[in-house]
């Protein structure tokens, strides 16, 4: 995988992209994730960047490093703005699956005035196409719509790789208020040959809104989810 100067430090981008695989249950926790000469030749830097990007991740408490014994994830879990409970996928990641997502396609659309996306962005917006695999298994759609003055600065091929929240914190855009809606909604034939299912089946549709602090719309996304392979699950600690 490549990483870029023009992102900033090296050692911080290998971090994200290693922190979201603690996260999505790449490297499980208690495992020990790849040896400093495999991580060097994948992302094509020197020891000292890798060793920087695992020394951040140490201090956030995601890995314990011990000599003879390599680096061992620890906690596979993050502090979310979205609420006071365990995010979707950190629930599926503690039951032992693996999460993975891949990008189908980023692009500029423009938007008719009668719809809602005029609505929320103006006369254009960016949207992308998201497809999360539950253990190797499409699960979930996503298509996001996002501002295009606020996005201007994002890589959208590191999708693949980061949070798109994330990529949008590093535009120093706070997100400090989240919207979901939940619905069942049948299948159109594009989804349902994504997620492999039969056009009209029920799925669960999830709709988010995402705002900045001083409450300008900054994101707006579908989700459809396969309920039948594993339903939608919020844990919440009192």
């Amino acid at each position: 995988m490549n990483v870029s100067r023009k992102k900033g430090p090296l050692y911080l981008q290998i971090k994200n992209i290693l922190k979201d695989r603690i996260l999505h249950g790449v490297y499980p926790i208690q495992t020990n994730i790849p040896s400093e000469p495999q991580l060097e030749e994948e992302f094509q830097v020197s020891k000292i960047t890798v060793r920087n990007a695992i020394k951040e991740l140490v201090k956030d408490g995601y890995l314990e490093t011990k000599s003879g014994k390599g680096t061992k994830v620890i906690r596979n879990t993050s502090i979310s703005r979205l609420s006071k409970g365990k995010r979707f996928t950190e629930v599926l990641v503690e039951k032992g699956h693996i999460i993975q997502k891949k990008l189908l396609g980023a692009e500029t659309i423009e938007n008719a005035p009668e719809t809602t996306l005029y609505t929320l962005f103006g006369k254009q917006c960016i949207r992308i196409e998201r497809l999360y695999y539950l253990d190797n298994e499409p699960y979930i759609h996503y298509t996001h719509y996002l501002t295009m003055q606020h996005m201007e600065g994002i890589e959208l091929t590191h999708l693949n790789a980061q949070s798109l929240y994330d990529l949008i914190e590093e535009q120093d855009i706070t997100l400090e208020k989240f919207r979901d809606q939940f619905a069942v909604a049948k299948a159109d034939s594009y989804v349902g040959e994504r997620l492999n299912v039969q056009a009209g089946e029920a799925l669960l549709k999830r709709s988010r809104y995402s705002y900045d602090e001083e409450g300008n719309i900054i994101e707006y996304s579908e989700g459809y989810y396969n309920t039948e392979m594993q339903q939608y699950i919020v844990n919440y600690d009192i």
